[in-house]
């Protein structure tokens, strides 16, 4: 009789001792098989270290380097720099005023206008980077030539050479985004050229055909900008506002989740424009936008909440809650919500804003770093006269007074007329001439007051020859924007008005 398990039977060993104990068979075949594993493992393992070793190439990039955070500076300087508030110059007292439109909207107040012509054409912020032959270079780098000879015919020539090569590059290639850049590259070009008629034009409707193309397909970019194009006027030789094209296109954008659009097609229902009045669907679309984070969008609901405009009732809280989204996303074409956050903590409504000037102040700042006019104007004010709790800080005043002035803002422009005239010890010399050329900015731009200080001060000959027929005509202007000094002036009465110095003392004082 056999002692192994069935499936292990086998033939009986000649060994007595193996085949009576079976317990040793199968210790042997076991230390067998460990002695045979031990042998054949230490054979492979040296083949392995005879042959070369072999490294396979890492194909991932290496980590970027850590991007080292720069600490925020506040424009504010603790000195004032006079480099920062040079004076227009005696010929050009144009100025293309930017970010100067007031924030506040009174109850029923009109809708503030549509950007100007200029404005409206340029791509709005925050959509996409330029995608044209895939190069990390701006339109301005693209668009600067001053590494060509001086002269117009150098400049045109790298121009058509520019136009071609990407014409040529949009026509190889499918991407909508890249086709589009290429006709707001062309409309950029052409803005310049004013002497050649034809070419200007020729690029005007290259960049109309393609755009309308892209359009067509649905190209929400390509809808907006040229709904911008139509409306501002630049496709029209007469220069005519195309509202009734430029309407659909902002619609049609909206469709596809366009938020510049939202906000402009629902401009155009507030105004009427290119379309019936509707201020229900006017809120529509201004939702709409506010839902992608047009911080223009949620700006205009919070002012129309808190002052009950558009059909809306009147809701202060709500509106203060659209304003503090609107200050969070804020940019310097839309800083709007900041300013008047501002002024509803100047004021305060009951149970709603509490009053603090001095945070109404540090909201103020952050308006005036975006660039925004009222506010660097309004803290102007604050550190001349000691308002809000400020300490009256001359070169403080004159640093925001100037930022206001570089925009444009008039009642700014005028206020530097103050200070070059009585000028400040250390900080602003005093200068006749830079006081005639701020105020004459300022008159510019039909301020009542300032046309008379113009008016005065070419009768008397202050920083400028005497010209009594031309004091005349200022003193006109004036009178007709209702200044009651120019009234008088021109009734021939003599002008006795008294106004208070930068001290706070009384002086009499003809011209301010």
């Amino acid at each position: 009789t056999s002692f192994f398990p069935p499936l292990l039977r086998h033939p009986p060993l000649h060994t007595p001792l193996l085949s009576n104990h079976p317990t040793f068979f199968y210790l042997f075949i076991f230390s067998f098989s460990l002695l045979f594993l031990f042998f054949f493992k230490k054979k492979i393992i040296k083949k392995k270290m005879a042959q070369p070793q072999q490294y396979t190439r890492n194909t991932q990039a290496p980590p970027p380097p850590p991007k080292h955070l720069e600490a925020v500076v506040s424009p504010v300087p603790t000195h004032y720099n006079q480099a920062h508030m040079s004076p227009p110059s005696r010929q050009h007292f144009q100025y293309s005023a930017t970010n100067n439109s007031a924030p506040s909207l009174p109850i029923n107040r009109q809708s503030s206008p549509l950007p100007p012509a200029q404005e409206m054409s340029k791509t709005p912020p925050g959509t996409r980077t330029s995608s044209v032959m895939n190069l990390s270079i701006n339109g301005d780098q693209l668009l600067d030539h001053s590494h060509l000879k001086p002269g117009a015919k150098a400049s045109l020539l790298s121009y058509t050479q520019t136009i071609n090569m990407y014409r040529e590059n949009a026509k190889k290639t499918n991407s909508p985004d890249i086709q589009c850049d290429f006709a707001i590259f062309m409309v950029e070009a052409a803005k310049p050229i004013q002497e050649d008629e034809v070419t200007r034009w020729e690029y005007l409707a290259e960049a109309e055909k393609l755009l309308k193309q892209l359009a067509a397909r649905g190209h929400a970019e390509s809808q907006y900008y040229l709904g911008n194009l139509f409306a501002s006027g630049l496709l029209s030789k007469k220069g005519k506002n195309e509202f009734d094209k430029a309407f659909p296109l902002f619609v049609q954008a909206t469709k596809h989740h366009h938020a510049d659009a939202a906000y402009r097609a629902a401009k155009c229902y507030e105004d009427g424009l290119g379309c019936r009045r509707d201020y229900s669907k006017a809120v529509q679309f201004y939702k709409k936008a506010a839902t992608l984070n047009h911080p223009g969008s949620m700006y205009r609901l919070g002012v129309a909440d808190v002052n009950g405009e558009l059909g809306i009732s009147k809701n202060p809280r709500d509106g203060v809650k659209w304003l503090k989204r609107s200050a969070e996303a804020a940019t310097s074409e839309y800083p709007h919500a900041i300013h008047e956050l501002a002024l509803l903590h100047e004021r305060g409504i009951t149970n709603v804003v509490f009053v603090d000037l001095s945070y109404a102040v540090s909201l103020y700042v952050q308006a005036a770093e975006l660039g925004y006019a009222p506010s660097a104007f309004r803290l102007g004010e604050c550190y001349e006269y000691g308002k809000l709790e400020c300490n009256p800080d001359p070169a403080m005043s004159i640093h925001f007074y100037t930022i206001a002035a570089q925009q444009g803002h008039r009642e700014a422009c005028f206020a530097l007329t103050a200070w070059y005239l009585v000028g400040s010890p250390q900080v602003l010399p005093q200068s006749d001439e830079d006081a005639y050329l701020w105020a004459r900015r300022a008159a510019e731009k039909e301020l009542p007051k300032a046309e008379y200080a113009v008016g005065y001060f070419t009768e008397v000959g202050i920083g400028i020859i005497k010209n009594p027929n031309e004091a005349m005509e200022w003193y006109k202007k004036a009178a007709e924007h209702g200044d009651k000094r120019a009234i008088q002036r021109l009734q021939g009465k003599q002008v006795e008005t008294k106004s208070k110095k930068k001290n706070g003392s009384q002086e009499e004082c003809i011209i301010m």
